[in-house]
């Protein structure tokens, strides 16, 4: 079988940042899959699934509430490996096109207060597993050592 498209990117030099993964059309639309590369992979301690759900919570909540970009969203969620986050978009789009977004979700995690929306047992099969003390001090850390000094080389992936 040919491997897909997101096992054949080096993971051993795999930094933090915003990647496209990949472009797929749909009829007439372009849906752009984002690769949001919070920990360096395999060099730094992957995400617990705590706050992998808060973060996700989170982040669903404001993109499907953001006048931009909530009816351009598809889907965000996490990466099996816990090292970031998938964020499909409806266009065809690079990673400039979105860093101000992206920034403005994790400043929105970093300093969200209160229940996490969907947190209940009505709204979510595991409700129980949040951790929103760490999801925010994640999301700062991304906000810090990545998406506030983002450059060109963390929007493309390594050859």
């Amino acid at each position: 079988m040919e491997k897909i498209a997101s096992f054949t990117v080096n993971h051993l030099v795999l930094e933090p940042g915003i990647y496209v993964s990949r472009k797929d059309r749909l009829g007439a639309e372009t849906v752009t899959t984002f690769d949001l590369r919070m920990t360096a992979p395999n060099r730094e301690p992957v995400m617990n699934t705590a706050e992998v759900h808060t973060i996700e919570h989170l982040g669903a909540t404001f993109l499907r509430n953001d006048p931009q970009w909530k009816d351009r969203t598809v889907y965000f969620g996490p990466m099996g490996c816990r090292t970031g986050f998938y964020l499909l978009l409806a266009g065809d789009l690079e990673s400039r096109d979105v860093a101000e977004l992206v920034t403005r979700m994790y400043t929105f995690i970093r300093d969200y207060e209160g229940q996490v929306p969907g947190a209940a047992p009505r709204d979510c099969g595991n409700c129980l597993d949040m951790n929103l003390p760490m999801a925010k001090l994640l999301a700062g850390r991304y906000l810090e050592s990545t998406l506030l000094s983002l450059d060109e080389a963390h929007m493309q992936y390594p050859e």
